[in-house]
């Protein structure tokens, strides 16, 4: 009887599964259908975790940019929601954790502000300062000018893309090398990492 009623009735679709129904045919229209279904939601998560409405937004790019790259994207068993709200955590903690690291050396290189700051702490900063600005003139040019775009101008990852007229993934493997040696450079891991 069960089997007679799916027959008469059969059950209804979900929306995952019209999307990659018509990503068999139409891969742009499913796409635009999955931004559509999602990009509110994954903004809001994503804004949830960075507090920064422009860098949610930024996230939510990138994850629609990944999505429309990976090929199993809309395969039947491909659990789309489950990605997406995953590579947005992800990203978002990225972010998180690189706006720490960046605290951290712009505290290094950046003068005290106190209008009568110890003997010590203003020569020991100095120090500091003058090590970094002379380890990063040994850097190539690309790495000096992703480090000063992203920690001395505070761009976003976007940002540095669009200006440097290079791939997001690019921008994010470059600057990770140019940290890499500016470490190297230093001698001292803690002034990038936290």
């Amino acid at each position: 009887m069960a089997a007679l009623l799916q027959l008469i009735h059969p059950p209804a679709l979900t929306d995952d599964e019209v999307i990659k129904q018509v990503a068999q045919t139409d891969r742009q229209r499913a796409i635009g259908m999955t931004v559509a279904k999602f990009r509110d939601r994954l903004f809001n998560h994503a804004l949830y975790i960075v507090k920064d409405h422009q860098e949610a937004y930024d996230v939510v790019q990138e994850v629609f940019i990944k999505a429309m790259r990976e090929t199993r994207f809309f395969l039947p068993d491909f659990k789309m929601k489950a990605w997406l709200f995953r590579v947005t955590s992800n990203l978002c903690f990225n972010i998180r954790r690189d706006k720490k690291r960046r605290g951290a050396i712009l505290k290094t290189m950046q003068r005290p502000t106190s209008t009568a700051p110890d003997q010590y702490n203003r020569v020991f900063g100095d120090q500091r300062q003058g090590h970094i600005l002379a380890a990063m003139e040994d850097l190539s040019r690309d790495h000096r000018e992703i480090l000063t775009l992203r920690y001395y101008s505070d761009l976003s990852y976007a940002e540095i893309a669009d200006a440097l007229g290079i791939k997001l993934g690019t921008v994010m493997s470059r600057l990770s090398r140019a940290k890499g040696r500016l470490m190297e450079a230093i001698g001292d891991p803690g002034v990038i990492e936290s």
